[in-house]
C-alpha cells in the first residue's frame, strides 16, 4: 500500500484546520449579527453535542476503531475545555474588547514559557523572534485599547492559564494515553458536553427566544463545520505542536480580518494593514524556521538508518 509522507498529512490537517475554522468565524458572525443569536455557551453546547455524533458516525463507518480509556484520565481535559469556554466569555463580558484580545494574543508567549519550565521544551532565538513578531503584529492589527480593572483582569488571565494546559492536554494525553485524536475526542465530546450543560442552561438557555428556521439551519451547519474544527484541532496539536497550532491561528486571524472587509464591510486602516503584514510575515518566517528543523531531522534520520545499514553489511 502507497504510504503517504508525513509531511502532507500534517499540510492537509492545517489546511483543514484553517479552512473549517474561517468557515465557522463567518457562520458564527451571521448568527450573532443578522440573526441576533448570541448565545455563544449553547452554541458550543451544540457543536460539542454534534461533534460526538459525527464522531459515532465515523466510529459506526470504520473510520477508527473504539478504545477503552478511563473517564477519569479524559476530566481533567473536558473539565479544562469547560473553564477555557466559561472563562473567555466571562473575559469578554468583565474586559473591554481590546484587552480581551491583548489576553487572547498572550496565549502565544503563555505557551512557550509553559512548555519550557514544566515540559522542558526547548525553543530557538529565531523561533522565539518570529513569535514576538507574530504577536506584536496581531497587537497591533486587534488590540484598540486596553483598560483594566481587578476583576477582569483575574477572570483574563484564568482564561489564559486554562487555555494554554487545555491545549498542552490535547497533544499530551493522545500520547499519554495511546489514542489517537478521533479516539480522544470521542470521549471528551461528550463529557465535556455534560458540564456545559447546566452552565447554558441557567445562563442562556432560560431566557432564550425561539430561534426560525432559518437559524435553525445555520446553526445545524456550523455544527457540522464545528465537528471538522475539533477534530482538525486534535490532529493538528498531535502532529505539531500547541505553539505550531497558535501560530495557525494567527494566520486564520489575519484570513478573517481580510474576509471581514471584503464580506461585511469592516474597517482596515493603515494600522491594522501594517499588523496584518507583520503578522504574515512572522507566520512565514515561523514556517520556513520549522520546516527547515524537520528537515534537517528526517535527514539525520535517514543518514543514520544509512550508516547502521553500512555497518551492518560490513559485519557480515
Amino acid at each position: 500500500m502507497f504510504a503517504v509522507p508525513q509531511q502532507f498529512v500534517t499540510i492537509f490537517c492545517l489546511a483543514l484546520n484553517a479552512l473549517s475554522s474561517i468557515s465557522i468565524v463567518i457562520c458564527n458572525k451571521w448568527l450573532f449579527q443578522d440573526y441576533y443569536f448570541v448565545y455563544s455557551i449553547t452554541l458550543t453546547l451544540i457543536h460539542f453535542v454534534m461533534t460526538f455524533l459525527g464522531l459515532v458516525l465515523c466510529l459506526g463507518g470504520g473510520m477508527f476503531k473504539l478504545k477503552r480509556v478511563s473517564i477519569m484520565k479524559v476530566l481533567p481535559l473536558s473539565i479544562s475545555f469547560c473553564g477555557f469556554v466559561v472563562l473567555t466569555n466571562m473575559s469578554l463580558v468583565y474586559n473591554s474588547v481590546g484587552f480581551y484580545q491583548l489576553i487572547k494574543v498572550l496565549t502565544t508567549p503563555m505557551l512557550v514559557v509553559m512548555e519550557t519550565l514544566i515540559y522542558k521544551k526547548t525553543f530557538s532565538t529565531k523561533i522565539k523572534l518570529s513569535l514576538l513578531l507574530i504577536c506584536v503584529g496581531v497587537t497591533i492589527a486587534t488590540v484598540t485599547d486596553s483598560e483594566l480593572n481587578f476583576v477582569g483582569t483575574v477572570v483574563a488571565f484564568s482564561a489564559l492559564f486554562v487555555t494554554c494546559q487545555y491545549q498542552i492536554w490535547v497533544g499530551t494525553k493522545q500520547k499519554e494515553l495511546d489514542c489517537d485524536s478521533f479516539q480522544l475526542l470521542l470521549y471528551q465530546a461528550p463529557i465535556s458536553s455534560v458540564f456545559l450543560l447546566p452552565i447554558a442552561y441557567f445562563t442562556e438557555i432560560q431566557g432564550m427566544i425561539e430561534p426560525c428556521n432559518e437559524v435553525i439551519k445555520l446553526i445545524l451547519l456550523t455544527g457540522v463545520i464545528a465537528f471538522l474544527v475539533n477534530i482538525s484541532i486534535f490532529l493538528v496539536i498531535r502532529k505539531t505542536s500547541p505553539v505550531t497550532y497558535n501560530v495557525l491561528g494567527h494566520f486564520k486571524l489575519c484570513v478573517i480580518l481580510i474576509l471581514g472587509t471584503i464580506l461585511f464591510g469592516d474597517s482596515m486602516d493603515a494600522k491594522r494593514i501594517v499588523g496584518v503584514v507583520m503578522t504574515l510575515a512572522g507566520v512565514f518566517w515561523y514556517t520556513h524556521l520549522k520546516t527547515a528543523t524537520t528537515a534537517n531531522a528526517e535527514f539525520v534520520t535517514v543518514d543514520k538508518a544509512v550508516k547502521e545499514e553500512e555497518d551492518g553489511s560490513n559485519g557480515v
